[in-house]
């Protein structure tokens, strides 16, 4: 009998816990630490946003998209506060793990695009911390974000290669259409 392609994509479920399992393990707390990086993304999203920890709020940022190359830059500017705001913090609370991951690879796709001409390295000004930004998302999406998160009771919460697909096809979808609009080409 050939497998579904649904059962391919989906993730396993997971085991009942017997009597004798701890109802936390290790890997869950793990993940509940990975899952605190992005909290840096969320707190980023509203420097840009509100000009909160430091940041310059809305105004002050869409000039600096603009200087970037990215119009309008309110816009674009509101976009990227936004779905770091937003990635950031769903992906803290393992909440819609997959389309949390999605908003941060988007976002950080084009971080990657801004900084990839200084090399990799962050000393340089390079991609070195949007890259592994990206690649915190996509690990929590195949893996789903533990036992320790709100999309704990739903199918999307148990990560597998959908969740991981999801992150990767909607976030390089959405990255590409818009350096597509900026006339960037990767």
């Amino acid at each position: 009998m050939k497998p579904s392609v649904e059962r391919l994509w989906a993730a396993p479920r997971p085991a009942a816990v017997s009597a004798h399992a701890p109802p936390v393990s290790a890997a869950d707390l793990a993940l509940l630490v990975l899952r605190l990086a992005p909290l840096l993304v969320a707190g980023h999203g509203a420097q840009k946003l509100f000009g909160l920890f430091g940041g310059h709020g809305l105004g002050a940022t869409a000039k600096s998209f603009e200087a970037l190359g990215y119009r309008p830059g309110v816009l674009f500017a509101a976009l990227a506060g936004a779905s770091e705001l937003g990635g950031g913090l769903c992906l803290a609370l393992g909440l819609f793990t997959p389309l949390a991951a999605a908003a941060v690879v988007g976002v950080m796709v084009n971080a990657m695009a801004v900084t990839s001409g200084h090399g990799l390295w962050d000393d340089e000004g390079g991609l070195e911390y949007p890259l592994c930004l990206s690649l915190i998302a996509i690990a929590l999406a195949g893996t789903g974000p533990g036992r320790l998160a709100l999309d704990r009771p739903f199918r999307w919460g148990q990560g597998g290669w959908w969740g991981m697909a999801t992150a990767l096809g909607l976030g390089g979808a959405g990255a590409a259409g818009v350096l597509a609009l900026q006339g960037v080409t990767l």
